[in-house]
């Protein structure tokens, strides 16, 4: 179908009463898997990569290819720059064409976040860009480096931060986390009900999808979530399915192994997907 902006997924994806996956790549075999499944399904996707996986990803090769793999998809597709560390690399990620950004400011004080945040909207903006943003602190961080602790997002925050911003996403922190969860985490859905009800629709976001139940999603699209990202378990999935395949007796090849690593995130993919349509 096309290269699209998220905001146009999410307002779609609002109106059928569902949940878009926002799904973490890291190489050409990730992509290749999360577009694979979407297509399959028929059910638009947003392809996203966070800062910190620029060391093992660069953003001026991952970006390019993750552009393409839209243009040629046969279902809709956003491309995000997700927890953006500098408006520098949100800078560059808008320059090489993608449709979304986030530049995450969660940490800093909350009249530090708002100006933060209006800078990159002024500045998405001038490329038609869809901007998310994230208030509260979600647990952990995309690559485990380290964790700032849960703190709920207020509500009566969320109204003025997105009245004050002119965000078109926030992410909310109701008790997630990134990475992987010891137990699937208590979500706290009251506080979900609140901010979905201050912020009049906005379309809100679930970050550290990975791991929390079928039936925690569902739910929480019902009460706002509109966009769900997975990461880690696209990571596991991946690392498993090549583990196994290098462990069958050999001769082992490149071209076998990346078939092993599509199949992985593929699989989980089709699962995310199937979970949020289905909310």
């Amino acid at each position: 179908m096309a290269l699209v902006t998220m905001k146009a997924l999410l307002t779609q994806a609002k109106k059928e009463h569902r949940g878009v996956g926002a799904f973490s790549v890291g190489n050409m075999e990730m992509v290749k898997g999360a577009i694979q499944a979407a297509e399959e399904l028929d059910t638009p996707i947003i392809l996203q990569i966070a800062e910190v996986r620029l060391k093992h990803s660069p953003l001026h090769l991952m970006g390019p290819m993750m552009i393409q793999a839209a243009r040629e998809a046969k279902v809709n597709v956003a491309v995000h720059l997700d927890h953006g560390l500098t408006m520098e690399t949100v800078q560059k990620a808008l320059e090489l064409g993608f449709t979304s950004v986030m530049y995450d400011s969660s940490t800093y004080p909350f009249e530090e976040n708002i100006a933060r945040t209006k800078a990159v909207v002024e500045l998405a903006a001038k490329y038609d860009a869809t901007v998310e943003a994230e208030l509260g602190l979600v647990g952990g961080s995309e690559d485990g480096s380290c964790d700032h602790g849960i703190r709920c997002t207020d509500p009566f925050d969320a109204k003025q931060f997105c009245e004050r911003t002119g965000v078109d996403a926030l992410a909310v922190a109701i008790g997630n986390a990134h990475g992987n969860y010891p137990v699937a985490p208590k979500l706290a859905f009251d506080v979900l009900e609140k901010i979905h009800r201050e912020t009049g629709g906005l379309p809100l976001v679930l970050h550290g999808g990975s791991g929390i139940t079928d039936e925690d999603f569902r739910q929480a699209i019902s009460l706002g979530i509109v966009k769900v990202n997975i990461a880690t378990a696209s990571f596991n999935c991946l690392t498993k399915k090549a583990s196994s395949y290098m462990k069958t007796e050999g001769p082992h090849n490149y071209f076998a192994l990346s078939e092993a690593m599509v199949a992985g995130v593929y699989e989980n993919v089709m699962h995310h997907i199937e979970v949020f349509n289905c909310a």
